[in-house]
C-alpha cells in the first residue's frame, strides 16, 4: 500500500515537471496596461469577430449589405428636403447632396463606433465568461466593422463628387486632404475613449446606455453636420460649439474635401489633446472594470 502511494506521488511530480506552458495568463496591476503583442497574438480571433459582426448586422434581411447604400441615400434625401428646401439652411455654396452626404457619413461613423464600443461588456458577457482573450479587442472590432460601412458610404460620396465635377462644378481642394485618414482616426479614437468609459459604467448602471443614446441623438445638433459652422455668428455660441471636440474635426474634413469650412491647427490640437486624455482615462477605467465585471453583468 505504501509502495503504491509512493509511486503515485512520484509519477505526479514527474508529470508536473514535464509540463511546459506556452502561455501564462496573469492579472495586471497597472491600469494603463495595454499589451499590443498579446492583441497581435489574438489577431485571428479579431478577424473572426469582425467577419461575424459584418454578417450579423444584416443577417436574414432581404437587401443585405445594400442597406449600407440605402441608409445614407435616404438620409440625404430627407436632409436636402427638410433642411435645405424647407428650412433653407445655406451650405456655403457646396451642393447640398455632397454637404449632407459627407456630414452624415462622418457623423454616422463616429456615433456607430461610440454606440458599439459603449456596449462592449454587456453585449459580449457570454463570450467573456467562457474564453479568455484581450477584452480591448471588442472596441477595436467595433471601430473596424464600422470603418467598412463608412468606406462604402465614402464611395457613394466620391461618385456624387465625380458627377458634380463632370457637370462643371468647381471645388477647391486644399493640401489638408492628406490629413483625412488621420482625422478619421482621431474620431475613431475619440469614440473608443467615450465608449470605454460608458461600457465600464453600464456594467453596473444599465440606464446609462439609454442616456447615451439620447446624448448621441442630441449631440448631432450641436455639431456642424446639417449646417456649416460659419452660419453661427454669435461669438459665445460659436466658441461653445467649437469646444465640442467633434466640431474641429468635422470642419477640417469639410475644408479638406469640399473647400468650405474652418481649418484650425489650434482647435485640432485641442481635439487631439482631449482625445488623448479621454483615451487614458477610458483605458484605466476599462482595465479596472474588466477584472470583476462578470460579477455585476
Amino acid at each position: 500500500m505504501r509502495m503504491s502511494i509512493f509511486f503515485c506521488n512520484f509519477a505526479a511530480r514527474m508529470s508536473n515537471q514535464d509540463q511546459h506552458w506556452d502561455l501564462t495568463i496573469t492579472p495586471r496591476d497597472r491600469l494603463l496596461a495595454l499589451d499590443w503583442r498579446e492583441i497581435w497574438r489574438y489577431r485571428d480571433m479579431f478577424l473572426l469577430f469582425v467577419a461575424r459582426a459584418f454578417r450579423v448586422a444584416y443577417k436574414q434581411t432581404i437587401l443585405g449589405p445594400l442597406w449600407f447604400l440605402i441608409t445614407p441615400v435616404l438620409s440625404v434625401i430627407v436632409y436636402v428636403t427638410v433642411f435645405g428646401g424647407i428650412a433653407g439652411i445655406d451650405t456655403d455654396g457646396v451642393p447640398p447632396i455632397l454637404f449632407y452626404l459627407l456630414g452624415i457619413s462622418v457623423w454616422g461613423y463616429f456615433s456607430s463606433c461610440l454606440s458599439a464600443t459603449s456596449n462592449s461588456f454587456v453585449s459580449n458577457a457570454d463570450i467573456f465568461g467562457k474564453v479568455y482573450f484581450p477584452r480591448i479587442i471588442m472596441p477595436l472590432v467595433a471601430v473596424t466593422t464600422n470603418l467598412l460601412s463608412f468606406a462604402i458610404q465614402l464611395a457613394i460620396f466620391a461618385a456624387f463628387y465625380c458627377y458634380y465635377v463632370a457637370i462643371g462644378t468647381e471645388f477647391v481642394i486644399h493640401w489638408q486632404i492628406v490629413l483625412f485618414p488621420l482625422l478619421i482616426l482621431l474620431l475613431a479614437l475619440m469614440a473608443v475613449g467615450f465608449g470605454m468609459i460608458f461600457s465600464s459604467m453600464t456594467t453596473k448602471y444599465r440606464d446609462l446606455q439609454i442616456m447615451l443614446n439620447k446624448i448621441i441623438s442630441l449631440w448631432v445638433y450641436v455639431t456642424p453636420v446639417i449646417y456649416p459652422l460659419s452660419m453661427v455668428t454669435n461669438e459665445k455660441l460659436h466658441l461653445a460649439m467649437s469646444l465640442n471636440p467633434v466640431t474641429p474635426v468635422m470642419e477640417a474634413i469639410k475644408y479638406s474635401l469640399l473647400g468650405q469650412g474652418q481649418f484650425s491647427w489650434l482647435w485640432l490640437g485641442y481635439s487631439t489633446l482631449f482625445t488623448l486624455i479621454l483615451l487614458i482615462f477610458g483605458l484605466m477605467l476599462f482595465n479596472k472594470v474588466q477584472k470583476s465585471f462578470m460579477d455585476t453583468v
